[in-house]
């Protein structure tokens, strides 16, 4: 085996390609996940944008790392690594991730600029943070790299060494869903549905009278007030009160 400082991947004869453990990286990108989401609904319920903020340093030193460096010395996988030291290694090929990771990397960049730098809020931020939830989610939770996928869409060299050997299966289909199991599934999503509406529609209370207070009128900066007018696009998705919420408007 062949080790290097600045090296994407570990070097082993038997496999035709550089491969990294999928253990260590699904474990990283659950880590990965947690922070985000949890500094997302920060920024989104409470208009919060500092665990946002930070989060994105941490995501872009984290992915500078992997990309430009060694995988092996970036905090989050040697933190992964740590926790499944005990679980048999599955490597997969190297070349796919790395192609996968520099998307990653460009929506760090992209967020770091947007959030960190300019303090900008609008779609573009939704838009790119759904993307890197969704990928760390579907990374994560069932083993599908999205960014190797598209890998192989720009490539002439096919990824190889797939989670699951999902590179090698080409016709035959596993796993198939029988019908009862997706009357089974239809039928789970419907009670669900139907216990939501039953419990939203019971628990709604009556909304008491406001007490009367002392109005008090304030004079109020012009440029506060332009400030503070709601964009068209957020009326369009009916968000004019978290747009005033992330945009620290009353």
């Amino acid at each position: 085996m062949t080790t290097s400082v600045f090296q994407f991947g570990e070097i082993k004869p038997e496999y035709p390609v550089a491969v990294l453990n999928e253990r260590t990286v699904r474990a990283a990108a659950g880590i990965l996940f947690v922070f985000a989401l949890i500094s997302f609904m920060n920024a989104w319920l409470m208009g919060n944008f500092s665990p946002t903020k930070v989060f994105v340093c941490a995501f872009l030193i984290e992915f500078t790392i992997r990309i430009f460096i060694n995988p092996k010395y970036a905090p989050v996988m040697v933190l992964a690594q740590w926790l499944v030291k005990g679980q048999q290694p599955e490597y997969t090929g190297a070349p796919q991730k790395r192609f996968a990771w520099s998307i990653g990397l460009i929506l760090a960049a992209t967020m770091f600029y947007l959030i960190v730098l300019k303090s900008v809020v609008g779609p573009i931020n939704i838009i790119v943070c759904a993307s890197c939830l969704a990928l760390m989610f579907f990374e994560t939770s069932f083993g599908i790299c999205i960014g190797c996928k598209i890998y192989n869409l720009f490539n002439k060299a096919q990824a190889q060494l797939c989670p699951g050997n999902s590179c090698d299966i080409k016709t035959e289909k596993q796993n198939n869903i029988s019908k009862s199991q997706l009357l089974i599934l239809v039928l789970f999503a419907v009670s669900v549905l139907a216990i939501f509406n039953y419990f939203s529609g019971s628990l709604t209370e009556p909304a008491l009278s406001a007490a009367p207070h002392e109005v008090i009128i304030k004079e109020v900066d012009a440029k506060e007030v332009e400030r503070c007018k709601v964009p068209d696009f957020a009326k369009a998705m009916g968000h004019e009160e978290k747009w005033k919420l992330h945009n620290n408007c009353k």
